[in-house]
């Protein structure tokens, strides 16, 4: 950039806002004006955060050690709880040296993808995708492939599809199950076969978790969880960075406490980066996490069981509106509909031919807010996130319902 022209960097200047919060933010706006939205568009849960973790931030506040710097990595306490619960959870005995605390999962996708990524290379990305993936993906250099699973798979990709789009660039494969925006969980032999293939090819596996423990296949089990690909195909830990942290099973997406588990060399090479990049994460909130971790798992297990109440609904209610196939998820607090069948259709004297046209038309005359597919991949499509209260979910439904003629 010249001097005489000064500007941001082209670099930046391409980066998209992330389209969740944007229509969160739409939302919370039209409300401030008066208007009744309901909105399905925020990823956070409406529970607060346990008692006893925020006790432990209070107490933290008080003292004044915690007032200072420490290691850039996290507390070591923190990292010990962490690699115990990557042990139990991800079925990956590693050591605490191989954890870096970071502020929340977007700084771990963010330098797992500076760590292993360079200029040219190319990443397989499973879609629909979380909005950042392409974003962390593309600052580096590198180019996010997009390999699409619809409906009609569950929204999951084979290795068929994968080894398709791989090519001398591919470098890595992001793998999410459970899935944001779609909420679908890989089977034992599904994540098996993604990682035995990735490590065949030598291509990195960056492993996002963060959902790990909202599962409901078996709700009586307080330690159920998705398969890691880790557990699934130990064989694959050697090209493998997990990213994880306590924002959606304790309800703490405020408090910004995410980490990265993966091998010495990448783990080496984000720590040095986070050092000059943010240093350490906010102590309060490592000892927050460090509570969540390793206290009372009451709470965390009663959101899950509303979570799944939730979900059972609103796949009975949307799936009541003709044109709308809601497949039923099997993590996270979302669902994602193929709405195809509602396009071309002429609904409030309005015919939307995309899913961005769809959910302007149900904001504006339903006053209710959901996510278009396009912020995730291929057109056709609405995330519905179901963590809000259950009198707004079912009045959302019921709008939708009355609108599309159910």
């Amino acid at each position: 950039m010249s001097p005489l022209a000064p500007g941001i960097s082209h670099r930046l200047s391409q980066i998209a806002p992330s389209a969740t919060l944007k229509v969160d933010q739409k939302a919370k706006a039209l409300k401030a004006e008066g208007r009744p939205v309901i909105s399905f568009a925020a990823g956070e849960p409406d529970f607060p955060t346990p008692a006893h973790v925020v006790e432990a931030a209070a107490a933290a506040v008080r003292d004044p050690k915690n007032h200072r710097y420490t290691p850039a990595v996290g507390l070591p306490e923190l990292r010990q709880a962490i690699a115990e619960k990557t042990a139990r959870d991800s079925g990956w005995s590693v050591d605490a040296s191989q954890v870096v605390v970071t502020n929340g999962g977007k700084q771990a996708v963010y330098q797992a993808c500076q760590a292993v990524l360079d200029a040219g290379d190319e990443v397989l990305v499973p879609a629909p995708y979380w909005t950042t993936y392409p974003e962390a993906i593309e600052l580096t250099g590198a180019k996010a492939v997009s390999v699409f699973a619809g409906a009609d798979q569950d929204y999951k990709v084979t290795v068929e599809q994968l080894e398709a789009a791989r090519t001398e660039n591919t470098a890595a494969i992001l793998f999410v199950s459970p899935s944001n925006p779609t909420g679908a969980t890989y089977t034992f032999e599904e994540t098996r076969a993604i990682g035995l293939w990735a490590t065949e090819h030598n291509i990195w596996i960056i492993a996002d978790e963060i959902y790990q423990n909202l599962v409901y296949d078996d709700l009586s089990d307080p330690h159920s969880h998705a398969v890691s690909i880790t557990e699934a195909a130990p064989e694959a830990t050697g090209n493998t960075i997990l990213v994880n942290g306590v924002a959606k099973t304790y309800a703490m997406t405020g408090w910004r406490l995410g980490w990265m588990v993966g091998p010495e060399a990448p783990i080496k090479a984000a720590a040095n980066l986070q050092s000059h990049l943010s240093s350490n994460v906010a102590n309060v909130s490592q000892i927050a996490g460090l509570a969540a971790l390793t206290g009372d798992q009451s709470e965390a297990l009663a959101m899950r069981e509303r979570f799944n109440t939730r979900r059972l609904a609103i796949v009975e209610g949307l799936n009541a509106i003709p044109g709308v196939v809601c497949p039923e998820p099997t993590g996270a607090f979302y669902v994602y509909p193929d709405v195809r069948g509602l396009l071309e259709k002429t609904f409030g004297g309005v015919t939307p031919t995309t899913s961005l046209e769809l959910a302007d038309l149900i904001l504006e005359q339903c006053e209710v807010a959901a996510v278009p597919g396009e912020a995730f991949g291929p057109s056709g499509y609405l995330r519905f996130s179901y963590a809000l209260g259950d009198d707004d979910l079912a009045e959302g439904v019921r709008r939708l319902q009355a609108f599309f003629g159910a």
